[in-house]
C-alpha cells in the first residue's frame, strides 16, 4: 500500500493548505504555518477558535468538504479517531467526493490500526495519508520546534517535508502507515508516567519540607534529570497551570490508547497501568478540561492517592 502515492508536487509556500482542528495544539501549528508564508483554509467545530487565524489571513470554510475543494493538501489535528472519521469520511467530510485532495497529514494522536484503516480508505480516493503525531506542546509548535513522528509512503513524506520542516526541529520518518502512531504510543507512555511520577515526587518533597524550587537545580545532570523535571516540576510546584498547554482528559485518552496497544501485544506494563488509573481518578474528580500537569493536585486532594 505504501510503495506509491498520488501524484502531487512539493508543498511550498505558494500552496494553499487546508487545516482542520484548532484546539490548543492545532491552532498553534496552523499559526506557525501562516507565519511561514502558507495560505490557509481552515475549519473547526467551535467557531470561537477562528479569531487568531482570521487575523493571520486564513480563509474560513463552512465544512471540511469546502476545505478539500480548495486544497490539494489538508492537515488534521483533532481529538480522537472518531473526530478523524467524521472530518475525513463523514457526510460533509474531506473524502471521497472531491477529486482535488491528494494528501492528508494527520497530526492527531489515534490508534495505529485506525490510522491504517483511514489510509486504506483515503487511497481508494487517490489520496495519500501521513500519520504525523507530534510532541512538544503549543509553545514548541509556535517556535517550529516540535518533534514529529511520521508514518506513510516515502514519496508522500518527501514531498511534504518542506511544510513539515517549518514545524519540527526533530522529524523522523519511522516506517509505513501507522508507525508514527506506534512511536507516539511510546512517547505518551513515557510522558504520562513521567507526569505522575513528578507529581508523586513533589508530594514527597512537600512532606519532607524540601525547598521545591531547588529540586531541578540540585538534580540537574544526574540520572533523575529530564525535560520533565526542568520544565514541568516548576509549574507543578508553583501551581502555574494557566494558560494551559494541554488537557488532562486528552492525556487520559492517550494513555487509554497506549493501554489498548499494550493489551494487544500481551505485554504487562504495571507502571503504565498505575499512571492510567491516576489520570482516570483525576479526570473523574476535576474534569477533562484541567491542565495536564495539574495531576499534581490529585496528591494534595487525596494524600493516599496511590492504589
Amino acid at each position: 500500500m505504501n510503495s506509491s502515492s498520488p501524484d502531487f508536487g512539493s508543498i511550498d509556500s505558494s500552496s494553499t493548505i487546508g487545516f482542520i482542528g484548532l484546539g490548543l495544539m492545532g491552532q498553534s501549528i496552523a499559526l506557525r504555518l501562516a507565519a511561514s508564508g502558507y495560505r490557509l483554509c481552515v475549519w473547526n467545530r467551535e467557531s470561537d477558535r477562528y479569531g487568531p487565524l482570521k487575523t493571520a489571513g486564513a480563509v474560513i470554510a463552512d465544512s471540511p468538504r469546502e476545505v478539500a475543494l480548495a486544497c490539494d493538501v489538508v492537515c488534521l489535528c483533532v481529538l480522537d479517531a472518531a473526530a478523524v472519521e467524521e472530518v475525513a469520511f463523514g457526510e460533509h467530510g474531506l473524502l471521497p467526493e472531491t477529486n482535488r485532495l491528494r494528501l492528508i497529514i494527520d497530526f492527531s494522536t489515534v490508534q495505529p490500526d485506525d490510522t491504517r484503516s483511514f489510509a486504506r480508505r483515503a487511497a481508494r480516493a487517490s489520496c495519500a495519508w501521513i500519520d504525523s503525531p507530534v510532541s512538544g506542546g503549543p509553545d514548541a509548535a509556535q517556535r517550529g520546534e516540535l518533534t514529529l513522528m511520521l508514518g506513510g509512503p516515502q514519496d508522500a513524506v518527501r514531498r511534504a517535508m518542506p511544510l513539515l520542516a517549518h514545524l519540527g526541529s526533530r522529524i523522523s520518518h519511522v516506517g509505513d502507515t501507522g508507525k508514527g502512531q506506534e512511536m507516539k504510543v511510546l512517547n505518551q507512555a513515557l510522558v504520562g508516567t513521567t507526569f505522575v511520577m513528578l507529581a508523586e515526587a513533589l508530594a514527597l518533597a512537600r512532606r519532607l519540607g524540601l525547598p521545591l524550587e531547588a529540586v531541578p537545580r540540585c538534580l540537574e545532570g544526574g540520572f533523575a534529570d529530564s525535560a520533565g523535571l526542568q520544565r514541568v516540576w516548576p509549574r507543578m510546584a508553583a501551581e502555574g497551570f494557566d494558560p494551559p498547554t494541554g488537557r488532562a482528559g486528552q492525556m487520559l485518552k492517550d494513555l487509554k490508547n497506549v493501554d489498548a496497544v499494550r493489551s494487544s501485544t500481551g505485554v504487562a506494563l504495571p507502571l503504565l497501568e498505575a499512571a492510567l488509573e491516576q489520570y482516570r481518578r483525576y479526570v473523574d474528580s476535576a474534569g477533562p478540561e484541567v491542565e495536564t500537569v495539574s495531576i499534581s493536585r490529585l496528591y494534595s486532594a487525596f494524600p493516599d492517592a496511590m492504589p
